[in-house]
């Protein structure tokens, strides 16, 4: 099984390439939405250690922005809790697709939580700022506030680039992303058939 992790800034469209692939995606946003909906223990720890702001279940993001934003260390505390629950379901993942040839992995802190190893590949997004600003605008939840609390959790983006094997260039156009990614799919696959 080939593993394929998606580096690169937040906004640079690493979600909308992973889907790309064609292949089973693991993205730990969505697997954090549906822990925020559905881990009563997760409820609970949260609730216990930010008592004035997580308060309801469904958990609601707008009460962890607000924490966040009120308290630089909240972000690090969700985080602790969280993580150790993204990874267990990234293990599953794993597991319930061992047979796939290419699994993709789109992880916000694949790094920094150390959740990739030697076998994985890792391809960074490449998008111009002001593309990256312009979409994250489009957000619903758009904080930038809240973006920049997030980025301090995150190696520089040179770093990423630099520890990546390939670089894919996201200008937000859908036909020609979709091209860029079939051709670094066939090189991959090549390159894996051949060694």
């Amino acid at each position: 099984m080939i593993k394929i992790g998606i580096l690169g800034d937040i906004g640079s469209g690493k979600s909308l390439l992973a889907k790309q692939f064609g292949y089973p995606v693991f993205n730990a946003d969505e697997e954090v939405t549906k822990i925020y909906k559905a881990d009563n223990s997760c409820f609970k720890k949260l609730n216990k250690i930010l008592p004035n702001y997580i308060k309801s279940r469904p958990i609601k993001k707008k009460e962890l922005s607000r924490a966040i934003l009120e308290n630089k260390s909240s972000l690090k505390k969700i985080v602790k809790i969280v993580h150790p629950l993204v990874r267990k379901r990234m293990r599953k993942f794993f597991k319930n697709n061992y047979k796939k040839k290419m699994v993709i992995i789109d992880v916000p802190l694949l790094i920094e939580n150390k959740l990739h190893n030697k076998n994985f590949i890792l391809v960074f997004v490449d998008a111009k700022k002001s593309k990256i600003i312009r979409n994250l605008k489009k957000r619903r939840n758009y904080n930038k506030y809240l973006l920049k609390n997030l980025r301090k959790l995150q190696k520089p983006i040179k770093i990423k680039k630099k520890l990546s094997h390939y670089v894919i260039k996201n200008n937000f156009n859908l036909l020609s992303l979709k091209n860029n990614v079939k051709l670094l799919k066939n090189r991959i696959l090549n390159e894996r058939n051949n060694t």
